[in-house]
């Protein structure tokens, strides 16, 4: 098992990222001091973070800074394509693990604006690498750890599911993107030694996650009444995972994961988008007194995005195998968590 003293988390104040640092905090066995390095752009909502004399941060890391205090919590504001900034912070915090999260995340954005995922997904991974080499100087007691995604293995058909070892076959270019991030991941390593893991995983929802994507888009407009928008049929497939299940399984692969090796983080629990907002409008109804006949009524479908793949599921055998880690929610347990804490953000 390794042991994490100074742990970088890049976009730290982004969905998975800050849900990873509520995870540490909770953490009784660490002991260790959490840096959270975030550009704070649209998807990292700005609030300010107490007792580390920067004031930014995010609303959600509130709580995560009170649990780990003053002397254990830090945020530094930065771009991961920033070798100077970077640099100053590894070296500042003696840093010896990097969680990567720091990424552009929205498929739809990526086929508009497919050059600003290259500048952060691609060139951003790069920089980072290059300044964890050059500080870590062939150190073996450290670890960079790629956060990563099912979208780069393109898509599936009614069967079979994706794996460690499945190619590579992106269709847009997001997935794109974290693809060629990886790949330089994995070259750091085969070529110079650097301690690696990665981890893919299925679709996550939870607290804290952006409006932009389809299951907080569709809360949101439920309560305010709004139109239900619907790609195409409606009968993509996406396997989806509560954002507690990954970040356990990132914490316990970044502890006992073997240097080099890659890790399907899944969860088994596939449904059609058309199905998965049917059944958001029954459970927010209940949830918020509304009624579910209204909130079905929203529902309407428009053309199909760009490069839409049909399905994509990801085979969990080996992180259970080898780590142990299984996941612990389903989908209408996430569901009904998610759809309750944003009930209460909106005051609902």
């Amino acid at each position: 098992m390794r042991t994490l003293k100074n742990i970088l988390v890049t976009g730290g104040a982004g969905f998975i990222g800050s849900n990873f640092v509520h995870h540490l905090s909770n953490q009784s066995s660490f002991t260790g001091r959490v840096i959270v390095y975030d550009l704070l752009t649209y998807a990292s909502p700005q609030a300010n973070v107490n007792g580390n004399g920067n004031g930014n941060g995010t609303d959600y890391l509130n709580s995560a800074q009170k649990l780990l205090g003053d002397e254990r919590f830090f945020f530094q504001k930065g771009d991961i394509n920033d070798p100077e900034t970077l640099f100053s912070v590894f070296e500042q915090f003696e840093i010896d693990t990097v969680i990567h999260f720091a990424a552009e995340t929205h498929v739809d954005t990526s086929i508009i604006d497919p050059g600003r995922f290259v500048r952060t997904n691609v060139n951003g991974t790069f920089s980072l690498l290059e300044t964890a080499q050059a500080y870590w100087k062939g150190r073996e007691d450290v670890l960079f750890h790629q956060i990563s995604t099912d979208e780069e293995f393109g898509s599936l058909g009614i069967s079979g599911k994706f794996s460690e070892v499945s190619s590579y076959q992106p269709r847009n270019p997001y997935a794109a993107s974290k693809a060629a991030a990886d790949h330089l991941v994995k070259s750091y390593y085969h070529t110079y030694g650097l301690p690696v893991t990665l981890s893919y995983s299925s679709n996550n929802y939870g607290p804290n996650q952006h409006e932009e994507k389809l299951i907080p888009s569709m809360i949101s407009r439920m309560v305010t009444g709004k139109k239900l928008p619907i790609y195409g049929d409606g009968m993509q497939v996406r396997e989806w995972l509560y954002v507690g299940d990954h970040v356990k399984a990132i914490w316990n692969i970044a502890q006992t994961g073997e240097t080099g090796e890659s890790y399907a983080v899944g969860s088994g629990e596939e449904i059609k988008n058309i199905d998965l907002v049917q059944m958001l409008c029954c459970m927010l109804a209940e949830e918020a007194g509304l009624s579910r006949k209204r909130l079905l009524g929203l529902l309407t479908f428009v053309k199909d995005r760009l490069g839409h793949d049909r399905r994509y599921a990801l085979d969990h055998a080996k992180i259970k195998e080898k780590l142990g880690w299984i996941p612990e929610t389903d989908l209408e347990d996430g569901l009904r968590k998610t759809i309750i804490w944003y009930l209460k953000k909106y005051n609902f």
